[in-house]
């Protein structure tokens, strides 16, 4: 189910939007946050190749790009809270992820609270539902003061037993399949220069299932280069080798590198290699 359109947020009943149980959903995914608390109940979230139990008195989050599925085993008692980035940008933190890292994680197991510490989650998800249903001009900045407070108390329990090796491990993967997804994407004008490259950080996050945030943080974690950089080197790369080893227009490729007008790709270029792209085919062009 979306958030609400207006204020990018809601907050729901699990049972109430699953009164069959058991209940099994399909592979989704989903462009907004999710906060689940569960009260009683029990369940599974599989996330890729992951699959995570879970069961009375435990918070599970995930965040935009995943794919992901759930299977709820029973449901008594739970809520869900759904968000959008831009929710918690303009209302909780400008800045949300460097001030909340965890966030962009992709593997987190749910985690299962002591009493007093899910009672104090209890009353931040109930606090949160019934300012939500409130009518006051101030509703999104007192909710997104709360969301704070939710965020803050992961971040002391939740993130703490957080597992750093699972998600390097996940990273090093991630890191891989960009690299393969960047080539693959090239190949259609290295080929046979028929194809137009796709070089939206976007595109490429979509590809791998992936937030693009997520992606480019994991880009500059693991290889101290973020995805734009990784896109404009291997598109210098290619192009410099299209300008000197085809006879190929500096209009057809611009067109192959996506560039909708010749006079972006010769800024690009020349802001990368301080000559234009005909001044360097004229140095380096076989005579």
């Amino acid at each position: 189910m979306p958030v609400d359109d207006e204020i990018n947020f809601t907050i729901l009943s699990v049972p109430d939007i699953h009164p069959e149980i058991p209940f099994k959903s399909p592979v989704l995914r989903a462009e907004y946050f999710s906060f689940i608390l569960t009260k009683e109940g029990s369940g599974e979230y599989n996330l890729g190749d992951n699959t995570f139990p879970f069961g009375n008195r435990s918070i599970y989050f995930t965040n935009p790009g995943h794919i992901k599925s759930y299977e709820l085993f029973s449901s008594k008692e739970a809520q869900i809270i759904m968000l959008t980035e831009k929710f918690l940008q303009e209302n909780v933190h400008p800045q949300i992820y460097n001030e909340f890292p965890f966030l962009l994680a992709e593997i987190v197991p749910p985690n299962e609270q002591t009493e007093t510490e899910f009672k104090e989650l209890e009353m931040l998800f109930d606090q949160v539902g019934f300012e939500f249903k409130n009518n006051s001009k101030y509703k999104d900045k007192i909710i997104g003061n709360m969301i704070l407070v939710l965020l803050m108390k992961i971040k002391e329990w939740f993130w703490a037993n957080y597992n750093p090796l699972v998600e390097g491990e996940h990273n090093s993967r991630i890191v891989k399949s960009f690299k393969r997804t960047l080539e693959s994407e090239f190949k259609k004008i290295l080929g046979d220069k028929q194809g137009q490259v796709n070089l939206q950080a976007q595109y490429f996050a979509e590809r791998l299932n992936l937030h693009p945030n997520y992606l480019n943080s994991v880009l500059k974690n693991k290889t101290g280069r973020t995805l734009s950089d990784w896109i404009s080197q291997r598109t210098l790369s290619v192009s410099k080798s299209l300008l000197v080893d085809s006879s190929l227009s500096l209009k057809e490729i611009s067109y192959l590198l996506g560039y909708s007008e010749p006079t972006h790709f010769s800024r690009f270029f020349k802001k990368n290699t301080k000559l234009s792209p005909r001044a360097f085919r004229a140095a380096h062009k076989s005579p």
